[in-house]
């Protein structure tokens, strides 16, 4: 079992580690918890575009960015499943689908769940992100069968507030409890480079270790800055705020020695880290990328280019057995 009992001041001494030291400490944890040749491929999908209520300041779907992006209508669930079975013969595993919402209304909850079954069908691993849920919302969820829900606590606690002002940390915290209860595994991380304190990175990555029970998936990304949002336009003016690619790593390597069992996910970012960058993140215990041209709004590597860096490492991506066989130990 897993402990969830870290303090900060255990964490901020492993952030303090030298480099190489805390790279092959976070290397044996991985070594001795998963298959350290092997990469989970999931695919995102944004369902519902644009439009959110919520004022987070990284986000280009927020209403109060001027960000370009336009609102949609939830997609039809035959195209959801259509690109589902695509991202399947690229050799993704698990399958993610995110909607713009603040929470998902109860008449959008039949063509959610219809999506889950379909996707579930195929033999995907589903995913979904549709902001807050209720008891009941997330029990629904739980009886189509959803593996993960993904919900970011996004920063450490005292940052929080600076960054989002339309829902609190603590219900960010009852929409995981509520996840739970439901029986579905939770996906929980955040983002980093906003322009935070190594505390505050200490500060996030114990929050999510000391939850009830480690996320089974902890996405961390790199802040995209996006001109039009609040954080976009900020970083434009002070860049010297973006976070280097050695403290990144640092971030990767904690995530992964205090949550041994989670599968640590490079998200939002990477298409901008160089090869070496994502080498060092995988040395650290990354196992787990999104991959396609796309997530939500914001460009990704792309699977060609994975692929070519995939076999210039010597990695190989999870098998859906592999990783079926790695949730049962």
């Amino acid at each position: 079992m897993s402990r969830t009992d870290w303090t900060r001041e255990e964490i901020s001494a492993l952030f303090d580690l030298p480099f190489t030291e805390l790279v092959f400490r976070a290397a044996e944890v991985h070594r001795a918890h998963h298959d350290a040749g092997a990469v989970q491929l999931s695919t995102l999908l944004s369902i519902k575009t644009g439009g959110c209520p919520e004022d987070c300041a990284y986000c280009s779907q927020s209403v109060v960015a001027d960000s370009g992006v336009k609102a949609t209508k939830l997609m039809d669930v035959r195209a959801v499943l259509q690109s589902a079975a695509q991202a399947k013969d690229a050799g993704s595993t698990r399958f993610c689908m995110g909607a713009a919402w603040r929470n998902p209304k109860d008449r959008d909850m039949p063509a959610v769940l219809e999506m889950v079954r379909g996707v579930r069908a195929m033999g995907l691993e589903t995913c979904m992100t549709l902001g807050m849920l209720t008891p009941g919302q997330a029990a629904m969820l739980g009886e189509a069968g959803l593996d993960y829900y993904n919900h970011n606590i996004d920063t450490s606690p005292e940052r929080y507030g600076e960054v989002i002002t339309t829902r609190t940390f603590d219900e960010r915290l009852d929409t995981l409890a509520h996840v739970r209860d439901a029986g579905i595994n939770v996906c929980c991380g955040g983002i980093v480079g906003m322009g935070e304190t190594r505390q505050d990175r200490v500060g996030f990555v114990h929050a999510l270790a000391t939850l009830p029970e480690h996320p089974g998936s902890v996405p961390i990304n790199a802040l995209v800055p996006v001109k039009g949002t609040v954080l976009g336009d900020m970083l434009a003016d002070t860049p010297m705020a973006k976070i280097d690619d050695i403290e990144f790593v640092r971030t990767v390597a904690v995530a992964r020695i205090t949550m041994p069992d989670s599968m640590v996910r490079l998200s939002a970012g990477r298409e901008s880290m160089s090869e070496a960058t994502q080498a060092l993140c995988f040395m650290a215990g990354a196992n787990s990328i999104f991959t396609g041209d796309k997530l939500l709004t914001a460009a990704n590597a792309g699977d060609d280019r994975d692929a070519a860096l995939f076999d210039k490492l010597g990695l190989r991506p999870m098998s859906a057995e592999c990783r079926v066989m790695e949730a049962a130990e």
